[in-house]
Parts: structure tokens; C-alpha cells; sequence
């Protein structure tokens, strides 16, 4: 469903209270029989002050646009983690999808490093593998963040079938060692300057302690070997 503008009554009183004034003035003046000096400049002063209300509404409607259409995701809400991670990943993970879910526009958080699903939060697609498509496969290789502002006029939006299937909006988010966040928003062009540094953040933190922890598991103690002889 779309979201209603709160603001949008605000935005047309000017243009409203302006048209309405202009036409009431014309119609004084049509049926005054005559005019002294004085209506005639109170006359003026009206016109004026009606087309300075217009122009104050036109204004409006370009500085504070109509905010962009939200839907209900399709999908079932939930929370998929690798059962492979150690529970310090888990709770890295968990933390991280969270903030992003509570204080940003995304609705579905897909977590995926070294050619596995780390995490499937929000609203889910039937599809839970990741396939990584071109856009994603950039984003491995160059490190740097892709957002698609408007996911239904890309071609290569058919590569993200594990999103909702009515996906408005989508970034892919580097995360550390061969690794990206793939968030999912509900209205197009919905995340701001200040959400892509916020999420760029949060990817950077959790990208650093899951290669932390990648590296501590992969550095497995040695056991000392004892010459009994």
C-alpha cells in the first residue's frame, strides 16, 4: 500500500489560500460599481500578497517533495543465522541487523561472506542461497558499495531473487574479506547520505571482527609432542 504524505495538506494551504485570495479580490473588483484610491491600492496590496502565497506553495512542492511510495514487503518475517558460526558471530550478526532494521529504511538484511549465507533477517524470500549476480560480484572485487536506488529500473535487478520479490530499493554494502551486506528497503530512493555512512559503519565493525574471528579460528593451537624415549 502507499504511504500517505503528512505533510502534503501543509504543502498546498499556500497555493490554496493564495488562488482563493486572487479570485476574491477579481470578483470585488467586478461587481465594486466604482473604485476609490484607497480599494484600489488595498487592491494591490492584495494581488501581491495572493501571488506571494502562490509562489510560496510552488516553492514547497520543489524543497519538500513528496516523500516516495512505501509497500509491504512479500515475505515472511524472520531470522535465518549459520548454525556453523561461533556464538560471538552470531551475536555480531545479530547486533548488526538489528540497528540496521531499527534505525534505517531496510526491511531485509542479507548477510554474505567467502560464498556463504551468514544471516537472512527481516522479511524473507522463499530463496534463501545467495547466487552472487554481476552487481554483487563488483562489489566483492572492487570493495566498493552499489546502491540502486530505484531496484525496478535496473536490468540486473533479477540477480537479487533472495530479496522480496517486491524490493524497492536495495544496497550492497561491503563487509570485510570477501564479504557484503544486502540490504532491502520498501520505498525507492528512501536511504539518505546519512543512512549509506551509517550502514557503511556498521558493515566496516562487523566486517573487522568476523575476520577477527575467522583468523583466530583458523590459528588452531598445536599440541606439543613429548619424546618418552
Amino acid at each position: 500500500m502507499a504511504q500517505n504524505d503528512p505533510n502534503r495538506v501543509l504543502r498546498l494551504l499556500p497555493l490554496v489560500a493564495g488562488g482563493l485570495g486572487g479570485t476574491l479580490l477579481l470578483l470585488n473588483r467586478v461587481l465594486t460599481p466604482a473604485l476609490t484610491e484607497s480599494q484600489a491600492r488595498s487592491d494591490v496590496m492584495g494581488v501581491i500578497l495572493s501571488a506571494l502565497l502562490i509562489l510560496t506553495g510552488l516553492l514547497w512542492q520543489r524543497v519538500q517533495p513528496t516523500l516516495p511510495e512505501a509497500v509491504a514487503l512479500i515475505g515472511e518475517e524472520g531470522l535465518e543465522l549459520d548454525e556453523a558460526l561461533t556464538d560471538a558471530a552470531k551475536t555480531e550478526l545479530a547486533w548488526a541487523s538489528h540497528l540496521l532494521l531499527t534505525n534505517t529504511v531496510t526491511r531485509s538484511v542479507v548477510a554474505f561472506r567467502q560464498g556463504k549465507t551468514l544471516l537472512r533477517r527481516g522479511i524473507l524470500a522463499p530463496k534463501a542461497e545467495v547466487t552472487p549476480g554481476p552487481i554483487l560480484k563488483r562489489v566483492l572485487e572492487t570493495g566498493k558499495a552499489v546502491y540502486l536506488v530505484n531496484l525496478k529500473i535496473y536490468p540486473g535487478r533479477v540477480e537479487f531473487d533472495y530479496l522480496p520479490e517486491n524490493t524497492q530499493g536495495v544496497i550492497c554494502q561491503p563487509m570485510g574479506q570477501g564479504g557484503a551486506l544486502i540490504l532491502a528497503a520498501n520505498a525507492p530512493r528512501s536511504y539518505t547520505r546519512q543512512d549509506e555512512a551509517w550502514i557503511e559503519g556498521i558493515a566496516d565493525k562487523l566486517g573487522h571482527t568476523l575476520d577477527e574471528l575467522s583468523a583466530r579460528g583458523q590459528a588452531a593451537p598445536r599440541t606439543a609432542v613429548v619424546d618418552g624415549s
